[in-house]
C-alpha cells in the first residue's frame, strides 16, 4: 500500500520529522495546563542521526512521546493519527493555537519505502520510566510490542535500511532532504558534526525561520530580495514583492514575487511554475501549479497554509474549493498590484508590460472572471503615436474618441509594420480616428474574446462593411452614390472574373490612396 501512495522516496524524513515536531508541539500546549509534563528543562529538539556501517537511520524527539495503547492506536493502525484525534478534542482558541502538521497516521509509514525493518521506542511525557514501550515491524502488515524501562520521555525511531536504498545513510543526503523540506520549522533539527573530532556535538541544520511567516513591517527589502533569490536562483532584484496573510476560516501566507525579467522558458506553457507550497511551514511540493493559473506563470513564491486539506501521502493536494480559494484571491492580489502600478508608476509598468504582456493576454481568454480587470491592464501600439511601443490603455483610447465614434477600432497583422502600413487604415487617418495596431501573435485570439470594452464593441478595420457615414458630410455622400451607380458595370465584370474566389465585390469609400483592398467577412 505504501509504495503506491508516495512516488518520492526521500519523504520518508519529512515525515518522520513532522511527526516529532507535532510532538513537541503537542508537549508544549499540554504543558501549558500541567508543568510536570516537561520533566526536565531540556530544549525541545529533534535529533537525525546515521549509522553507515550498521546502516541505520534514527530520528529521535523529546516531545509528548505515546503510551503502549497509543502506540498500538496510532501506529498499529494504517491512517490513525494522534494529532488529528488532538486537534479533534480542542475548541474554538484552543485548537487554532494548536499548529501541527501531521494529521495523518499514514505518513509514519512513508519509512517503509526505504527500511526492511523499524523500530520504535517511545514513553509518554509524565509516566513512569517503567512505562516505556518498543514496538517492532518489518511493514508485512504483523508487528510486536512489549514494555520497556525508558528514562527519557519522546520518542525514538530506527530505520534498518533495504539494500537498494543504503544511500540514504550519508548524513550529506539527510542534511539535503531536511533543508529541501523541513528548513523552515520553528522545532530545531541537530544532527552529529561532520567533523569526525566533534562528532560528540551537535549541530542544528534547519534555519528554523519562515521570512513569510514573519510580520511584514519587520522584514527588510534586503531581506525580501535575498528570499527572492534564493527560492528563484535570480541574481536580480525582483520587480514586484507581495507579502500577504490571511486569517479567518481559511488561513495562509502568501509571499509572491514578479521577476524583473521573463525566464527564458516564458512561452512554454508545459514549463514548472514557481510556486513552492508548504504546510505550516513543511514543504509539500513546488511546481504548483494550480496555485496559479497559466497566464501568470512567470509568478514565483511560497503558500503556507495552516490547514490545507491534502490526500493520504500529502504528495498531492486534493481538488477542493480552499485550493480554489486560495488560487483566486492571489490572483487577485497580483492583478490589483499591477493596476496600482499602470495607474501609479506608469514606468515601473511598462518595464513589467514589456516582459509579460504578450502572456498576459492569455487571461483574457482563460480567466473570464477577471476579464475587465485585465481589459485595463492591456496596452497597445496605435494610429495615435504611430511607433510600435504599446503604451495605449483601453481606457486612453475610449478617452479620445470623437464623440460620434461608435466602436472601438483595431487592426492584427504580422508585425507592427505591416499593420501600420495598411491600406485599411487610410480611411482612419484621413477622418483622425485612431485605430489600434495589433501584432502580437496572440492578439488574434485575443479579440475573439474582448468583444466590447466600457460599452463600445471592438471592430476589426479588415473586416466587413465600415460604418463611417458620421464622419462624412451628406456632399461626400452624394458623391459616393454616384461614384457606385457609375462603377457597377466594372463591379459585376470583376465579380464575373474572380468568381468563387471571393465572396462579393464593392465599391469602396475606405480607400484614399489604394486602388483596392481585400477585407474578410464579419463572421
Amino acid at each position: 500500500m505504501i509504495h503506491s501512495l508516495y512516488s518520492n522516496k526521500e519523504i520518508f524524513l519529512r515525515e518522520l520529522i513532522s511527526n516529532g515536531s507535532d510532538a513537541c508541539d503537542r508537549l508544549r500546549f499540554s504543558a501549558l495546563t500541567e508543568e510536570s509534563l516537561m520533566e526536565s528543562g531540556d530544549e525541545l529538539s529533534l535529533l537525525v542521526s546515521v549509522d553507515k556501517k550498521a546502516k541505520t537511520i534514527t530520528v529521535r524527539d523529546n516531545g509528548i512521546g505515546m503510551t503502549r495503547e497509543e502506540v498500538v492506536e496510532n501506529i498499529g493502525t494504517i491512517a490513525r493519527s494522534g494529532t488529528r484525534q488532538f486537534l479533534d478534542s480542542l475548541s474554538g482558541d484552543q485548537s487554532a493555537d494548536a499548529r501541527l502538521i501531521g494529521q495523518f497516521g499514514v505518513g509514519f509509514y512513508s519509512v517503509f519505502l526505504v527500511a526492511d525493518k523499524v523500530e520504535l521506542v517511545s514513553r509518554r511525557a509524565g509516566e513512569a520510566p517503567d512505562q516505556g514501550v518498543r514496538w517492532t515491524s518489518d511493514g508485512s502488515g504483523e508487528y510486536t510490542i512489549e514494555n520497556i524501562e525508558r528514562a527519557d520521555r519522546g520518542t525514538e525511531i530506527t530505520l534498518h535500511l533495504r539494500k537498494d536504498d543504503e544511500e540514504f545513510a550519508d548524513a550529506f543526503r539527510l542534511r539535503s532532504i531536511i533543508g529541501k523540506y523541513s528548513d523552515h520549522i520553528s522545532l530545531p533539527i541537530r544532527m552529529p558534526d561532520e567533523d569526525e573530532k566533534k562528532k560528540e556535538e551537535l549541530e542544528t541544520v534547519n534555519k528554523g525561520s519562515a521570512l513569510w511567516a514573519r510580520v511584514k513591517s519587520e522584514i527588510s527589502e534586503e531581506e525580501y530580495n535575498q528570499f527572492y533569490s534564493t527560492i528563484s536562483y535570480d541574481t536580480e532584484t525582483p520587480l514586484v514583492t507581495l507579502h500577504n496573510r490571511v486569517e479567518g476560516n481559511l488561513e495562509y501566507i502568501s509571499l509572491l514575487f514578479i521577476p524583473s525579467k521573463a525566464p527564458f522558458d516564458l512561452w512554454d506553457r508545459e514549463q514548472r511554475h514557481g510556486i513552492n507550497l508548504y504546510v505550516r511551514r513543511i514543504f509539500i511540493l513546488d511546481d504548483a501549479k494550480y496555485l496559479m493559473p497559466s497566464y501568470l506563470r512567470f509568478v514565483r513564491g511560497v503558500v503556507d497554509a495552516a490547514d490545507l486539506p491534502l490526500n493520504v501521502s500529502r504528495e498531492y493536494l486534493q481538488d477542493n474549493k480552499d485550493i480554489e480559494r486560495i488560487r483566486n484571491a492571489s490572483v487577485k492580489k497580483i492583478l490589483a498590484e499591477l493596476k496600482r502600478l499602470a495607474d501609479k508608476e506608469p514606468e515601473e509598468y511598462a518595464r513589467f508590460w514589456k516582459e509579460y504582456g504578450k502572456v498576459l493576454k492569455e487571461g483574457l481568454v482563460e480567466d473570464h472572471d477577471n476579464q475587465k480587470t485585465l481589459a485595463d491592464l492591456l496596452r497597445f501600439s496605435s494610429t495615435h503615436g504611430d511607433n510600435d511601443t504599446q503604451n495605449v490603455s483601453l481606457t486612453d483610447y475610449v478617452k479620445r474618441m470623437p464623440m460620434k465614434q461608435k466602436g472601438i477600432y483595431f487592426i492584427t497583422a504580422d508585425s507592427h509594420s505591416a499593420a501600420s502600413s495598411s491600406p485599411h487604415l487610410e480611411i482612419f487617418r484621413k477622418n483622425d480616428i485612431e485605430v489600434l495596431l495589433l501584432s502580437d501573435p496572440v492578439d488574434e485570439w485575443l479579440v475573439t474574446s474582448l468583444n466590447e470594452y466600457d460599452d463600445k464593441t471592438l471592430k476589426s478595420v479588415a473586416k466587413g462593411a465600415l460604418d463611417l457615414d458620421d464622419f462624412t458630410d451628406d456632399e461626400k455622400k452624394k458623391e459616393s452614390q454616384e461614384r457606385e451607380k457609375d462603377l457597377a458595370g466594372l463591379v459585376e465584370k470583376i465579380e464575373k472574373l474572380l468568381g468563387e474566389k471571393v465572396k462579393s465585390v464593392r465599391v469602396s469609400h475606405r480607400l484614399t490612396d489604394s486602388p483596392a483592398c481585400l477585407v474578410a467577412d464579419e463572421q
